[in-house]
């Protein structure tokens, strides 16, 4: 049973008991009014988090009830009732906080659905609060020793705990996560945690180049063995030797690249492109993938004997959804970390501002949010960063074309080609050359602009 309590405030006897008992029987606690003045008077003493409210009544009416409650508390949510309902009222109702406006008659399933979605909404609130509060408290206890990889959430810490376990011990390491999660930052953490932390750190996207560019930068040329193959020049096995090889994107390898992978990590051993000489290497192997690998396998595009391979040692970076309990210490973090490099003062996001990106999915992840606080605080005026500024740039404004010339050209197109980007990766499933396909440019292009808004 619920313990929720709501006043209602109706003249109309008939109507405030119908609507009284049709709510208790769903577990509400409701106290009653037949006008405004008793109800202000009783909610100094017994303030509730909810109310509905007729708007036709007297000595005063509910717009001005509705007035004098926000006054009393902002955060309470009003449900306005009316028979004589107008869209200019309920625009009005609206302006002033009202979270809803029902038009009698209405049915008790109407009305309970209603209430309902507004102690969600309250609930919401409320973990919102309590996950703001616990960042606060939890912000000295933060696991810093990863760069940008902070947090103090269950998820986060685990993947510290896997990373202190493997990284001395030289075994491939297979790491899986959506993009922006920090794939990268926790196969240099291994790095810097590994015997080897003395020699190079060399790393690889194989999803930006093709199949014949891939293999010379992986394997290095020889002198003529292409056109503009101009002198002999290593690939990244032989300058990694004796350090880290990061293999980024690596579901996006072709079936005949894949094969000479496997024999690198079988053999450590591989010739040049154009090349005879056998050379040997010494590397470990981090590989990194936003792909379902197992699905690919079962598609027939990823070699199940490679697979296995490369995950000796599986490292799931959860996506930041997933980990609520860290988005305010991540915030204060990047906010910091801007403005140390900008030399300016650090910015401040408000209470609201931290709602909302604590409720956002961040389809872009940590890169995503970093991208977003440096944009933040540089083009914003004053210490502080206001909510509408922070939703204008998560492109939660309806549209770029009805912001009624509140948001600025650059930002407005901004945030809408944010947005198709976003919903064009979504479409195809994370996977870029698809999403390029979906948008109708090059996949250089998508490359550019999924880092330029950071959702690479």
């Amino acid at each position: 049973m619920k313990s929720d309590k709501i006043f209602v405030i109706e003249d109309n006897e008939t109507m405030r008991l119908g609507i009284s008992e049709s709510l208790k029987r769903d577990g509400y606690t409701i106290f009653a009014f037949d006008n405004g003045p008793d109800a202000l008077k009783n909610y100094l003493v017994n303030p509730v988090p909810a109310a509905i409210i007729d708007l036709k009544m007297e000595p005063i009416d509910g717009i001005q009830i509705l007035e004098e409650l926000k006054k009393l508390n902002p955060k309470i949510e009003v449900i306005m009732i009316s028979a004589y309902g107008t869209v200019e009222t309920a625009v009005k109702a609206m302006q002033l906080g009202a979270c809803d406006f029902l038009t009698k008659p209405f049915s008790n399933e109407e009305l309970r659905l209603k209430v309902k979605k507004v102690f969600e909404k309250i609930l919401n609130e409320q973990k919102i609060e309590s996950l703001i509060e616990q960042n606060r408290i939890l912000s000295e206890e933060l696991y810093t020793g990863y760069d940008d990889m902070i947090g103090s959430s269950d998820a986060i810490k685990k993947v510290f705990g896997v990373i202190e376990q493997v990284a001395d011990k030289g075994s491939v390491v297979l790491i899986q996560g959506e993009s922006g999660t920090g794939k990268e930052l926790a196969a240099l953490a291994i790095h810097k945690k590994s015997r080897r932390v003395s020699e190079p750190f060399i790393k690889i996207n194989c999803g930006a180049l093709n199949e014949n560019l891939l293999e010379s930068e992986l394997f290095g040329h020889e002198k003529g063995a292409f056109t503009g193959a101009i002198k002999n020049k290593k690939g990244r096995f032989e300058l990694a030797d004796k350090g880290t090889l990061f293999l980024d994107e690596i579901g996006d390898v072709s079936p005949a690249m894949q094969v000479k992978l496997l024999r690198v990590l079988q053999e450590g051993e591989f010739e040049r492109v154009g090349g005879e000489e056998t050379l040997k290497t010494d590397v470990r192997i981090i590989c990194a993938t936003n792909r379902d690998l197992h699905k690919l396998i079962s598609e027939g595009k990823f070699r199940e004997d490679l697979y296995y391979r490369l995950s000796v040692i599986p490292i799931d970076i959860p996506p930041l959804r997933k980990r609520k309990e860290d988005i305010v210490s991540l915030v204060e973090h990047f906010l910091k970390k801007t403005a140390e490099k900008n030399h300016m003062t650090c910015r401040r996001i408000n209470k609201e501002g931290l709602k909302l990106l604590i409720e956002y999915p961040w389809p872009g992840n940590i890169r995503e949010m970093e991208n977003l606080m440096e944009r933040l605080s540089v083009i914003s005026i004053g210490e502080e960063i206001e909510a509408e500024s922070v939703a204008q740039h998560l492109g939660q404004t309806k549209t770029f074309f009805n912001n009624n010339g509140n948001l600025p050209l650059e930002d407005a197109v901004y945030s809408y080609e944010r947005n198709l980007i976003v919903e064009a990766m979504r479409k195809a499933g994370g996977v870029k050359n698809r999403a390029a396909k979906i948008l109708g440019i090059g996949t250089s292009v998508l490359y550019y602009k999924l880092e330029k808004f950071g959702l690479l």
